[in-house]
């Protein structure tokens, strides 16, 4: 199971802080981005930073292990 949580702005477009996906060996981060935009139509337009098992990634190509957790989020300021 992979696990996608969602932070900020981008958890109030696709309208939940989580969710749950099969694993599928050889499965990408790529492959995950890409199920949550179908189901969610440009929600993901405003993520600017993406962490795999809390360790920000930039490749959408890595490659996914059972039990990841990737979080998505987008800039924020805060006071």
């Amino acid at each position: 199971m992979i696990r996608v949580l969602f932070f900020g702005p981008v958890a109030d477009r696709v309208q939940t802080r989580e969710m749950q996906f099969d694993f599928t060996p050889g499965m990408t981060l790529h492959d995950i981005i890409h199920k949550v935009g179908m189901q969610h139509p440009g929600a993901l337009s405003i993520v600017s930073f993406i962490a795999v098992n809390q360790v920000q990634v930039r490749d959408k190509q890595v490659v996914l292990h059972d039990n990841d957790e990737i979080a998505l989020m987008a800039k924020f300021s805060g006071g």
